[in-house]
């Protein structure tokens, strides 16, 4: 990627200006034409929204992005379409024991809804605060308990895929356990043995950053600084680590680029987290330094990997290792094409990593470390490349917001609308909210505001 050292979030002032009146008919449009007896929108097939069953983790940024879209410009509108949807539909996915997607779901939901009220967007209202809260304890304490041993002592929080199966996506649902913990939320367990959520989101992190994040250290022979692996499996006999996998990307041993996109936005915000927790309670893990040292190590690599594979305007292809990518000849030394007949762009991807660089970035500007400005400028730069053609849905036909997300490209679920089978095009939901979440991020840095974070109204530098 080509990063403009020279980009500040003025430059983006007039493509927000008309982003969110955009993303205002976009979600109107979803929410009368949606039938919640469907099933949560998944990705849109000829520009109108449609469900895909394999887990609904998608359901929390519906809601997510209307409570955003309110955050962002208040209209009342959408907090009600937003408050409503968490209430009515949010509360089996509270107590859900089979998924790894509590932080996509709950967070988006339930979260937003108790930062708003903490910032005091949303008037005072104990009851309703409590309700939020209760969610989020209940949310955290589930996705705690589904947990496997590592033979190393440590552990993990593992997929749906099974116990064998640790995801590199969850690191971003590790905040959910954070936030629970917070709020002051155990895991009890047998004898009433109460179990610290921060402690198993720090050995989920422990066990991403070890196994799912490579660090030019040798491990195998594709073993470069930042390369993440999406999944990693082991043996539920022992807990030893057995082999690198993927159930989304094109094989164990490429990048498939959304996974690491949410590792780069997971160990971000984590570290966000942390500056926030006292250090008592982190000295029975393992200590600040370590823990921090562990997440920075995990953050930087992935970043500097995003940045080092993605084409010149920083929209990666949806697998750094696609075989298609052959047929493109120099396709890092050029901006992203989402129109040729080889290999689908992800948009999706491009929106979390831009959030993982823009806070990673603004934490190390905040220690004085010189890395911090490149990292941030280089997600503006996605921010604003994301903000126009062909990327932002200016049809008002297309019910989608960010166009060129793919969801699962070797099953072939995209929507491919050319004979060359190349999904293109379309809109994913949690594309859609990543966009508007990262769009809000640059809207506070150009209003000189906090920067939301998951944990509360304050939080990381500033």
């Amino acid at each position: 990627m080509l990063v403009d050292a020279q980009l500040v979030p003025e430059d983006l002032r007039s493509r927000l200006d008309a982003f969110w009146p955009l993303s205002a008919r976009k979600v109107e449009d979803l929410f009368r034409a949606w039938d919640p007896g469907a099933g949560a929108p998944v990705f849109t097939v000829e520009g109108r929204y449609t469900s895909r069953g394999w887990t609904e983790w998608t359901q929390g940024f519906q809601f997510g992005w209307a409570i955003l879209q309110y955050d962002a410009t208040g209209d009342e509108r959408f907090l009600e379409l937003g408050r409503r949807g968490t209430v009515e539909h949010m509360a089996n996915h509270v107590s859900h024991v089979g998924v790894h997607d509590h932080g996509f779901n709950n967070v988006s939901t339930y979260g937003n809804l108790r930062r708003l009220m903490l910032e005091g967007r949303m008037p005072d209202d104990p009851w309703q605060l409590a309700f939020y809260e209760l969610a989020l304890k209940a949310s955290g304490a589930v996705q705690a308990a589904r947990w496997r041993t590592t033979h190393d002592g440590g552990g993990y929080i593992y997929s749906f895929n099974g116990p064998q199966s640790l995801f590199s996506d969850t690191i971003r649902s590790v905040r959910v356990l954070s936030l629970a913990h917070m709020l002051g939320q155990h895991l009890m367990g047998e004898n009433d043995e109460a179990i610290s959520l921060l402690g198993r989101g720090i050995e989920h992190a422990r066990a991403t950053a070890r196994w799912n994040v490579f660090y030019g250290e040798g491990r195998d022979i594709y073993d470069v600084w930042g390369r993440v692996a999406h999944e990693s499996v082991f043996n539920v006999n022992d807990g030893r680590f057995r082999t690198s996998s993927t159930q989304q990307g094109y094989a164990p041993w490429t990048t498939w680029t959304r996974g690491l996109a949410w590792v780069m936005a997971g160990y971000a915000e984590q570290l966000e987290f942390l500056d926030v927790v006292d250090d008592h309670e982190l000295d029975r893990f393992g200590g600040r330094d370590e823990i921090t040292t562990m997440m920075l190590r995990a953050a930087s690599a992935a970043c500097d990997f995003y940045l080092a594979n993605s084409p010149t305007d920083g929209i990666p292809y949806w697998d750094t290792g696609a075989p298609g990518l052959a047929h493109l000849g120099d396709h890092l030394g050029r901006p992203a094409d989402p129109f040729n007949p080889h290999e689908p762009v992800d948009s999706s991807a491009a929106a979390i990593g831009a959030q993982g660089l823009i806070r990673l970035g603004r934490w190390l500007t905040g220690r004085g470390d010189p890395r911090g400005g490149r990292y941030t400028t280089a997600g503006l730069g996605i921010v604003g490349r994301l903000l126009e053609a062909p990327y932002l849905a200016i049809d008002p036909a297309h019910q989608g917001l960010l166009l060129h997300g793919v969801y699962h490209r070797p099953r072939g679920w995209d929507h491919a609308p050319a004979p060359d089978g190349v999904p293109r095009g379309e809109a994913v939901m949690w594309g859609d909210y990543h966009l508007v979440e990262v769009a809000l991020i640059a809207q506070r840095m150009l209003d000189v505001a906090p920067v939301h974070t998951f944990f509360g109204p304050v939080g990381g530098p500033r």
